[in-house]
Formats: C-alpha cells, structure tokens, sequence
C-alpha cells in the first residue's frame, strides 16, 4: 500500500512570515559576517607583512569582481545585523511588540540597511 500524502503539510498550508524570514535570514547574516571577518584577517595579516604583501592583496581584492561582490554583500551583511539587532533589543524590553509595529520595523531595517550600504559603498 502506498501511502500518497504530504509528507510536510505544514509547508503548504502557511505562508511565509516576515518576522520568521528577518528572524532566519540575521541568523545567516551573522554567519556571513563571520566568515566574511577572515577576509578582513587576511588582509591585516598582508598589511602586518609589509607594502609589498599589502600591495598585492589590495590589488587582488580591488581588481578581483568577485571579491567586490563578497565585500558588498558583507557590508550590506554589517548594517541589516546592525539595525535588526536593535530591533531585536527593543523587542526585548517589550517595546514595538504590537503586529503594526513589528512591520513598520521590520521596512525601517530593510530601508536603513539599503541606504546605509548605499552611503558607505559609494561616497566613502
């Protein structure tokens, strides 16, 4: 006999929650900024070793797209765990609990993230 049900059901039938995903994806943003922070190691290491070790990592991770690509996703990394750590912290004294408030939050990280990697990446 074959058995023809879901196996997870429970997948089908809710819908994604925002809290569940910001919740999920600071989790993987700290993990990120863990591994990315060995880049930034490397580069000290180079930096420790002389101009000729430095020169060349530098040139390495500024000519190098893909390493542009790491490093903006790190910094975007940086300011979504920052802004959705406060969060998190407010939360935890009990305020902005209130199922409006917790969106509203939850746009006003997404916003200051965008902005705050876009200030950084560009003008500075």
């Amino acid at each position: 006999m074959i058995n023809k049900s879901p196996l997870s059901p429970h997948h089908s039938i809710h819908k994604k929650v925002m809290t569940a995903l910001f919740s999920i994806f600071h989790r993987i943003s700290g993990i990120g900024l863990s591994l990315g922070t060995l880049l930034i190691v490397v580069w000290t290491a180079f930096l420790a070793l002389g101009p000729k070790y430095f020169n060349f990592i530098m040139h390495y991770y500024t000519t190098n797209f893909i390493f542009k690509i790491i490093f903006f996703i790190w910094l975007t990394g940086i300011f979504y765990h920052l802004f959705n750590g406060i969060r998190y912290l407010y939360w935890s004294l009990g305020i902005g609990m209130d199922l409006k408030t917790v969106h509203l939050s939850g746009y006003i990280v997404l916003f200051l993230t965008f902005i705050s990697t876009i200030f950084v990446w560009f003008v500075i």
